[in-house]
């Protein structure tokens, strides 16, 4: 029997009132989402494997509903420079593990301070977990710092990234994963570093598209992401794999076998 509009709307209302009485939020949301999609990076959203990146900035995460929406694995903030720590680092780490989404841990990179120096505070804040996926060292131009606005010249900067992916491997066990942008991976990183896989923000375009002869393992590829567990925006990432790619990474805890540019288009 058909209803009149009057009727289907007081209906719509009244199930919209139900869901937020039930902490749904709003009515038929989707557990992944983008608020500002671009059409350059949806192929991002179909990959099999997704995954996310926060930092205290999301506030407090309820982990179980993140798995539950579908995210495989997260990177964690943890430490910054030399004598910074995320706040809500620890509070991820544990929460996020015992809801059973797997989790790494990223430091990010200041030029103003000594690679020796960063990677003793990362160190001394991050905890040896076998159960971790291997550690990511987040390099960029800092020059939006307020405390570290510098540049330093290319063979100093690869210098430091160096001295830090050897501190993190020793203290992890873990080759770890590279992140950066383009404008640093042009100027700095272009062919640098072909043994390691990375981890490329990409939020207009495919990876391949945007860094050169770069093999990726992970794609960032918006900031504007939706995830139900998380209140706001958060980065959304995807691996470059597949569910059996993924499995062995997980059993491995390496990326050992990933990382190519061409298991996009599989």
């Amino acid at each position: 029997m058909m209803l009149d509009r009057r009727r289907m709307a007081v209906l719509a209302v009244a199930v919209g009132v139900l869901a937020a009485s039930l902490g749904a939020g709003p009515a038929l949301s989707r557990p992944l989402s983008d608020k500002k999609p671009h059409k350059g990076v949806a192929a991002a959203h179909k990959m099999p494997v997704q995954g996310i990146d926060v930092s205290y900035y999301q506030g407090d995460i309820d982990w179980r509903k993140v798995r539950d929406a579908g995210i495989h694995f997260a990177y964690i903030k943890a430490t910054e420079g030399g004598d910074r720590v995320d706040e809500k680092f620890l509070d991820n780490w544990r929460a996020a593990k015992k809801a059973g989404v797997a989790r790494g841990a990223y430091h990010f990179m200041y030029w103003c301070r000594p690679a020796s120096e960063q990677a003793a505070w990362y160190k001394s804040h991050v905890p040896e977990d076998d159960d971790a996926l291997p550690p990511v060292l987040d390099v960029e131009w800092t020059t939006h710092s307020k405390t570290c606005a510098r540049r330093i010249p290319r063979a100093a900067a690869i210098a430091k990234i160096k001295v830090m992916l050897k501190a993190l491997e020793a203290h992890s066990g873990k080759r770890p994963v590279i992140y950066t942008d383009p404008k640093f991976h042009r100027e700095v990183l272009e062919g640098e570093f072909t043994d390691y896989h990375f981890w490329l923000r990409s939020v207009a375009a495919k990876p391949e598209e945007i860094y050169s002869a770069r093999n990726w393992a992970f794609w960032q590829f918006t900031t504007t992401g939706r995830v139900s567990g998380v209140a706001g925006p958060v980065d959304r990432n995807s691996f470059n794999g597949t569910r059996a790619d993924w499995k062995r990474v997980l059993k491995e805890r390496c990326l050992c076998g990933t990382a190519t540019s061409t298991s996009l288009n599989e």
